[in-house]
């Protein structure tokens, strides 16, 4: 076996830095050496946290709930992300088929280290988030990569994923709403692989973190919902950061069987430990109080959305499918001949505009707009890459 430069351990070999947050650290220096980026790569609302829940989270520090918790996170708190998931999906998990992790990404980290063996496959959709190779190699796994095609709107192809199975397939990653594409998976293909998961035993792990944002007339439908009968075979995973607006406040969750949720407590019982306790009461009061600030930020998204959309389709050679949830937007390049990753460092550097380039996410030919951002904003974003493209 072939030692890593360094001394690093060999699985650090093949991981690469996110891309998404290499992209904004390089506009949040350049906005610092003064230019006037405009940034659209942010992967979280900027939108504050509602009052309630930062009240929430004030008074647990008054009220001294500053010291451990449970591994698993308060039992109230796992108590209410089961009620949500119960509630949304008509499913039935019990508080004790829950953890509360520091995010979602440090859930998914969690499954794949609990399941996954070295050897095992894991199929993804392409275009993918860009943590899931990185979390299933991480496991000693094999990322699988299933393609999705643009002319079907990026949903995955039930016939293109059996096609891909192995003997040594042991899951497959469900993103609805999918982060780069905002694909919105629907019932029917949702109830093909579903099926091919129940026909062959496959682990699914279900990315829901977007479940919220989810524009009319497309509807949110989780796979459990969809079949049922995959309960036992299903972990979900979900988290506040998205539609609370409360990424910094780093709670994540895992839903699924007893057996695996035990196994993962156990793991970070020797990891993380609890999540911030501060944090996790905060959580609370965004899963039971007030939730029209969610509808308020789903509106608004919806409004960017159509706005960033309609205006890159209107420039020449972009194009850009019509997202139906999570708050990005997937745009096809390639007419300009160069790559993503080339692009978006022009972009940045003559137009300070900053976009992330879809290699990450599996495509050269895509950059991802996010419109967590100000109709300002997109509308001075847009003149700059019309200005931009008119001269190029």
């Amino acid at each position: 076996m072939s030692r890593a430069p360094g001394g690093l351990a060999t699985r650090l070999q093949h991981i690469e830095p996110s891309a998404t947050l290499a992209l904004a650290a390089k506009a949040k220096a350049l906005a610092g050496a003064g230019h006037t980026v405009l940034d659209f790569t942010a992967g979280e609302p900027d939108f504050p946290t509602p009052d309630h829940i930062k009240a929430a989270g004030i008074q647990a520090i008054h009220a001294n709930r500053t010291t451990y918790t449970p591994v698993a996170g308060l039992p109230e708190l796992r108590a209410a992300i089961v009620e949500a998931v119960n509630r949304r999906r008509r499913a039935a998990y019990a508080p004790s088929q829950s953890l509360v992790t520091c995010g979602a990404k440090h859930a998914l980290f969690n499954v794949f280290q609990a399941l996954c063996n070295p050897g095992d496959e894991v199929i993804l959709v392409s275009p993918y988030w860009v943590s899931f190779p990185a979390l299933v190699q991480l496991a000693g796994a094999k990322p699988v990569i299933v393609e999705a095609r643009e002319e079907d709107r990026f949903l995955p192809d039930p016939e293109a994923v059996r096609r891909a199975l192995t003997r040594a397939t042991k899951a497959i990653i469900v993103n609805s709403p999918s982060n780069p594409t905002g694909a919105v998976i629907d019932h029917a293909r949702l109830e093909a692989l579903a099926g091919i998961a129940q026909e062959r035993g496959l682990i699914v792990v279900s990315d829901e973190i977007y479940e919220q944002l989810v524009y009319p007339p497309a509807a949110h439908v989780s796979i459990v919902e969809v079949a049922p009968q995959l309960q036992g075979q299903t972990v979900i995973v979900g988290g506040v950061s998205k539609s609370y607006s409360m990424t910094g406040w780093r709670i994540g969750y895992a839903v699924g069987p007893q057996p695996w949720i035990d196994a993962m407590i156990t793991l970070q019982s020797h990891s993380t430990s609890n999540p911030a306790s501060i944090s996790q009461h905060a959580a609370l009061a965004a899963l039971t109080g007030d939730q029209q600030p969610v509808a308020r930020m789903r509106e608004a998204f919806q409004q960017r959305r159509d706005r960033l959309v309609e205006g890159l389709n209107r420039l020449p050679a972009l194009r850009v499918t019509r997202p139906d949830g999570a708050f990005y937007a997937w745009c096809n390049v390639s007419r300009l001949t160069t790559s993503a990753s080339t692009l978006a460092a022009q972009w940045l550097e003559e137009a300070q505009v900053a976009v992330v380039p879809g290699e990450g996410f599996g495509s050269k030919d895509h950059v991802r707009f996010s419109f967590a951002t100000s109709l300002d904003t997109i509308d001075e974003g847009l003149a700059r890459l019309e200005r931009w493209l008119t001269q190029h």
